[in-house]
């Protein structure tokens, strides 16, 4: 059916096709009888063929009324399915919101925040993004392949709007039998320099690379590198065989790696960010904000700080 027709006049035919007249339709469709017989005739001609026979004192669908009202009621069906997606996603109940994360993000309220938001609002497509490279998940949001982006170290763009979600002290992961896992609370600056380090390659996480090189520097000591690895789990692998020790957020002792002691690095502090464009029209974005202020409002009893 040419589609200039449109959905109101296959509403119109199912009309006729269930009152068995123009008048009974009419009256249904509050139009005047001339108007839906004018209608009615126009369509088929534009078909090309009828829809209707008179029968007695009514209207009988023909084979190809029959098809067209059958299908018809199909397509009208789906079609308020669309416009109700449509309603709900202006409303900010359905549609689809995408989340880029550094991998420590999902330890914290970022991790109960996703399950509350599932939870509330079922119907919408959440698609979560596992991220190491600030720099790709800010590029990232900028593109429009993100809607939010939780890293540390957010590029500065005037496009990009941001807000600090959770602060933490970042912590020297150490082998079990090193010494310095012995001691008793955090460990000083220096002792960056007593062990070899296990990091990110440069390449595939430039800045928080930089991080970890700007603290030696800091300290005064010259670091050196025992091995890299690409994501949390090798490098708490490679430390626990004994490679040297990663500077790494303190929420990842969530992880509780055999071999591997924690001591939080005095003095040191690293941010978890959220990021998002500025101008993203999303209204699901206000609904994330909600439930995450939420979680950060409400932690949960046993939470592990």
């Amino acid at each position: 059916m040419p589609e200039r027709y449109g959905l109101r006049l296959l509403g119109h035919v199912i009309a006729i096709a269930e009152e068995g007249s123009i008048s009974g339709a009419a009256r249904r469709l509050r139009l005047s009888q001339p108007t839906l017989s004018r209608q009615l005739r126009d369509l088929e001609r534009r078909l090309g063929f009828e829809l209707f026979v008179r029968s007695g004192r009514g209207l009988t669908p023909t084979a190809a009324g029959r098809a067209l009202v059958q299908r018809a009621g199909r397509v009208l069906t789906e079609a308020e399915a669309a416009f109700d997606d449509a309603r709900r996603a202006a409303r900010g109940r359905a549609g689809r919101l995408t989340v880029a994360f550094a991998g420590s993000g999902i330890n914290g309220p970022l991790g109960r925040a996703l399950g509350r938001f599932r939870s509330r609002l079922p119907d919408v497509d959440l698609r979560l993004v596992e991220v190491f490279d600030d720099v790709e998940m800010s590029s990232g949001v900028l593109d429009g392949d993100f809607d939010v982006a939780v890293q540390r170290l957010p590029v500065h763009d005037a496009r990009l709007d941001s807000r600090t979600l959770t602060r933490e002290p970042l912590t020297l992961y150490l082998p079990a039998a090193h010494p310095l896992a012995a001691a008793r609370g955090p460990a000083p600056l220096s002792a960056l320099g007593d062990i070899p380090l296990v990091m990110w390659p440069r390449e595939a996480s430039p800045r928080a690379y930089d991080e970890i090189i700007a603290l030696c520097h800091q300290a005064g000591v010259v670091p050196r590198i025992g091995a890299h690895g690409r994501t949390v789990q090798t490098l708490l692998a490679l430390v626990a065989a004994g490679f040297g020790a990663a500077v790494m957020a303190d929420s990842y002792r969530v992880l509780r790696r055999d071999g591997v002691i924690p001591r939080r690095l005095a003095g040191t502090v690293t941010s978890l960010h959220l990021v998002w464009r500025a101008d993203d029209p999303n209204p699901l974005l206000p609904q994330f904000w909600s439930v995450l202020n939420d979680a950060l409002a409400r932690p949960p009893r046993n939470e592990d700080r």
